[in-house]
């Protein structure tokens, strides 16, 4: 059986989605780095922990959050321990695994932090589109993150602006 290629349409849609994975995260990177001295990865760490009852996860459920594998994790982690932005510690429930958990430092980098990301993220993505098209976008977004992550991993527990200052992304 032969390929089933692609038409002009959807040849246009793959060759724009794929311009936008390629170019976004060097944006919310750059930012980032401005601000805060983090890369997008390491922010979606602290942002996932902030998220987090106790702003604590074990390695594992973190490293599943935020789709990495664990030394890569464990590597990322090091970094924003010497930091001071959070801690490692064995957990109570069991003391074979490792719990990471949110310093007050952390939380105050975040909460300086997210305004700026925020706008980033509003100036780069959210404004370049009408309402209509933001809720066209989370469809599509859910559609191929269904693919994706069948499983629902990566799928974001929604709260309040209250509930987290770390804006998502």
């Amino acid at each position: 059986m032969g390929a089933r290629w692609l038409d002009d349409d959807e040849l246009t849609a793959w060759v724009r989605l794929v311009g936008v994975v390629e170019l976004l995260p060097g944006v919310l990177d750059s930012q980032l780095r401005r601000d805060a001295g983090l890369s997008h990865f390491e922010y979606f760490v602290l942002a996932m922990l902030s998220e987090s009852p106790h702003r604590t996860l074990r390695m594992t459920a973190l490293a599943t959050r935020t789709n990495a594998t664990l030394p890569r994790l464990s590597h990322v982690v090091r970094r924003l321990e010497d930091r001071g932005l959070l801690e490692r510690s064995t957990c109570p429930e069991d003391a074979r695994a490792t719990n990471a958990r949110l310093t007050e430092a952390g939380w105050r980098t975040l909460q300086d932090t997210a305004p700026g990301h925020v706008a980033t993220v509003r100036e780069h993505v959210i404004d370049a589109l009408t309402p209509e098209q933001v809720g066209q976008l989370s469809e599509i977004a859910g559609a191929i993150l269904h693919r994706l992550d069948p499983e629902g991993r990566l799928r974001p527990r929604i709260g309040t602006v209250a509930d987290r200052p770390a804006a998502r992304s």
